[in-house]
Parts: C-alpha cells; structure tokens; sequence
C-alpha cells in the first residue's frame, strides 16, 4: 500500500545542540491510523510537527503522497490538526470556528454553511443546537468533537492528531475513542496520532510507533505490539498493566 506519508531519516536539533529526533524513518499507510507513543519528551509531537512543517527538520525528508512539498501553505492544506485544547477561536461561534478555513479559501457562504452542517452531524453535534453557540457554552468532549470538525472540513488527505482526547476524564474520553473510530470508517483519511495511552493506541490504530529519546524504537502492526519482546515495547506494556498484575497477584495470594 502507498504511502500517504513518509519520514526519511528526519532528525531535529534543538538550540542547545541536543537532538530531539535522530534518524527516524517510517511510513504511514494510506487510509489506516498510525499511533506514536512514549513517554514525555520523546519526540513524539516533535515528530508530528515535522509532518505539517510546524518543526523544520535539521536533516532527512518528509514526503506527502511520495513528494516533498515547499509549499508550507499548500501543504498544511493537505493535513487536518488536532490538539488537546482544540485551538477553537474564543469569540466566534461554533459554525464560524469550522468554517473558517472554508471561508479563508473562498468558498460561497451557503456551501459552507452546508459544509459545517454536514461536519456537525459527522462528530455527533446538533446543528441546530451547537452552531450558534460560543466555544465556551460547550463542555470538553463538545468543543473536541467542534476541533475535530474543523480539521475535517477541507476534506484533508491526512489528519495528524496530537494528543486529542488527554485532557477529558476517562468516560468521556471513551466516548471520544468510539466516535473517532466509527467517524473513520465512513470518512477517507490517514491519520496520525500521538498518544501516552496504550489502550487508546491498540483501539484506534493499525500501527503502532515507540518512540524513547528521538530515537524510533519499533514500528510493527497493532496485534505484533504486545507479543513483541523488545525491552522497551515490554516496560511501556507493563507499565499500563500495573494494576491487572497486582489484582491477579491479590487473587493469587486470597
């Protein structure tokens, strides 16, 4: 399968001289999720930005659709950005927040009205609810699902995703997890997404990249990433089944 993005020996130097990425290379499938894990100051959001061109790489290449593109307007074009805290403009509405793109390109306003109408059903929102209100009339998961619209509503090839669902309590973010999943299945896109959470990885994505001190650990499919024995891949599993291990060694010892 081609891929729809490519990172050749991307690495990232900081001011200080250290390296915030070394050499990473990787390939995202056309059409499937892609989940970047590790701990904090791996490189995974580092790595993210390489992509959209938010960090400029210090070596390597990244290749969009098998091309390099100089374009940085054009090419932010073709990617749809997701963040923790949405990034939604406090002082417009809903319906102008995700159609604020499609206003930057020109489009008529009808057509963007229709846009965001069709956007607003697609992440689980009202219309006739949620358009005409403020990002701050909304809860957490409401103004994840109003970002997440936004950065849908040029039809972009690819989706990078940092850290999405982070800030919202577990029940929500569950929600979250399984409104992206069956919004993916309807919608063409590759998706690129950062993560701490093991079980939001192996839910949402086909594969699955470790990041540890810029350096890529391993790049293997979803279902190879618990049986791997990598000693990096077997403290990160271990580390989210702390709590598995001690209920079974409690009922070991009742």
């Amino acid at each position: 399968m081609r891929a729809a993005l490519a990172f050749r020996e991307v690495s990232v130097a900081v001011p200080n001289g250290r390296q915030s990425l070394h050499n990473v290379s990787l390939d995202v499938e056309q059409g499937t999720v892609t989940a970047i894990l590790g701990r904090s100051g791996s490189g995974k959001t580092t790595l993210l930005r390489t992509a959209n061109r938010m960090v400029e790489p210090s070596s390597g290449s990244v290749f969009v659709a098998g091309a390099p593109d100089t374009d940085v307007v054009s090419l932010r074009r073709k990617m749809g950005y997701v963040i923790q805290e949405t990034g939604l403009f406090p002082h417009l509405t809903v319906e102008r927040n995700i159609g604020i793109i499609l206003e930057a390109e020109g489009r008529p306003k009808l057509q963007r009205a229709n846009r965001v109408r069709e956007l607003l059903q697609l992440v689980g929102l009202d219309p006739e609810i949620f358009a005409k209100r403020f990002p701050h009339q909304l809860s957490g998961g409401q103004r994840q699902r109003a970002g997440l619209a936004r950065a849908l509503a040029a039809e972009p090839p690819i989706l990078l995703m940092d850290e999405p669902f982070g800030a919202l309590d577990p029940l929500t973010r569950a929600e979250m997890q399984d409104m992206l999943r069956e919004l993916l299945r309807r919608v063409d896109v590759t998706v690129l997404l950062v993560t701490h959470d093991l079980d939001e990885a192996l839910y949402l994505a086909e594969h699955i990249a470790l990041l540890s001190e810029g350096k890529l650990i391993a790049y293997v499919a979803r279902d190879d990433f618990l049986r791997s024995k990598e000693p990096e891949i077997v403290s990160y599993v271990h580390a989210f089944h702390r709590g598995e291990s001690e209920t079974r060694r409690g009922a070991d010892s009742a």
